[in-house]
């Protein structure tokens, strides 16, 4: 096995490095001084100055294919851009992506929502979770009714990111009743001045999701992404696009706080020597060292089948499930190595602390994540020991 990565991957991963301490970082303590004031940590005009920046050194549309303007990057390649990101809590996102699914439009949709989309012109949304489906995506109770050469859709979706900003969305409605997600659930692109309106939720994190209305929006039938009927089955290649990308960001934002902590306990003296000496806090630098690594591997192995063409969905709630718990542990042990200070809002810790136990909730549950390992494994999908084929 060859763990090594290539010169040109090096060149990749260092420079996105490169760019995250020289673009991102330095404005660390300008974010939390707004985001403490209530206002966005980065409008929209710095994002997308950022993003042209990065796109002057070729880094647009990561995982975009080549044929679109994109880099087309690996699974795996673009796990390590994802953990460089993760190490600072600036967000940034680099331009010239669209959703997954988008790409199954036909060639009208194409010019008039993928196109844009990736050229940064259109801002787009999924819609399919709901006040009463979440986990249980097939419980939705979004309705789409014919009527003439139209359909009409009314419902309610929540917990949406970008839906407050998105100009259009993909959303999820019942399109036969009795069929429900056996082939009675379609998508539909709809714009937002077709009618829907959204409402910003706010949170303990500074995630602002939205919760979307539909209140008898008339769409066309050209409209429909796909095919009539066949909605669920994009929005579970949608959900299971890149659920490795989760934990992959983790284990930037880790290292970073693990390395805060290492140089608080070298510098911190208590009762005349540093607090690094005492065996309470080398355990808890020693473990989350530890964590970190096991779910480097576990993110690299799940991107890995992903590039193989293999069936990656165990191996990446694996990695979901474990990247959720140990990070939520690993900013917890930073927090209490820093004490008092690793409370307050001068340090970024409480921020993290924050954001990373999102990582426990959205794109699939722990509890989720352990019912779909646990039946593969129960109905022998996945054999025990059988990582290695």
């Amino acid at each position: 096995m060859d763990f090594s990565l290539s010169v040109e991957e090096r060149e990749i991963r260092d420079w996105v490095r490169t760019f995250v301490q020289r673009e991102l970082m330095p404005r660390e303590q300008e974010v939390l001084r707004r985001e403490r004031a209530g206002q966005p940590g980065i409008t929209s005009d710095e994002l997308a100055e950022l993003q042209l920046k990065a796109k002057e050194s070729g880094f647009w549309g990561v995982q975009t294919p080549e044929e679109y303007g994109g880099m087309g990057l690996s699974a795996v390649m673009t796990a390590l851009l994802e953990a460089e990101l993760g190490r600072t809590f600036v967000p940034f996102r680099f331009g010239g992506s669209a959703d997954n699914i988008l790409f199954y439009a036909n060639e009208e949709q194409k010019r008039e929502y993928l196109i844009p989309t990736i050229e940064g012109k259109r801002r787009s949304c999924f819609a399919i979770t709901e006040p009463g489906a979440g986990s249980d995506a097939k419980a939705i109770r979004t309705t789409a009714r014919k009527d003439g050469s139209d359909w009409v859709i009314n419902g309610e979706k929540t917990f949406i990111t970008g839906g407050n900003e998105a100009d259009f969305c993909m959303v999820f409605a019942i399109t036969d009743p009795e069929k429900g997600a056996n082939g009675g659930v379609t998508c539909f692109l709809v714009d937002r001045d077709m009618g829907w309106r959204s409402e910003y939720i706010d949170t303990m994190g500074e995630w602002g999701p939205a919760a979307l209305v539909f209140d008898n929006v008339r769409v066309p039938e050209r409209q429909i992404l796909g095919e009539l009927g066949q909605g669920f089955a994009l929005a579970m290649q949608w959900i299971g696009r890149g659920r490795y990308l989760l934990p992959a960001h983790a284990i930037g934002s880790c290292e970073r706080l693990l390395s805060m902590a290492i140089e608080h306990a070298n510098t911190r003296e208590t009762f005349g020597a540093p607090i690094a000496e005492r065996q309470a806090i080398q355990w808890m630098i020693a473990d989350s060292g530890v964590e970190i690594e096991a779910l480097r591997w576990l993110v690299l192995h799940a991107a890995w089948q992903v590039d193989q063409g293999m069936d990656s969905r165990h191996a990446q709630s694996i990695a979901k499930l474990y990247g959720g718990q140990k990070a939520n542990e690993i900013v917890d042990r930073v927090l209490q190595i820093h004490g008092g200070m690793g409370y307050t809002r001068e340090l970024p810790i409480e921020r993290w602390y924050r954001e990373l136990r999102l990582l426990r909730i959205y794109e699939g549950t722990d509890e989720i994540q352990r019912r779909t390992i646990a039946r593969n494994l129960l109905k022998g999908h996945v054999k025990v020991g059988g990582t290695l084929g």
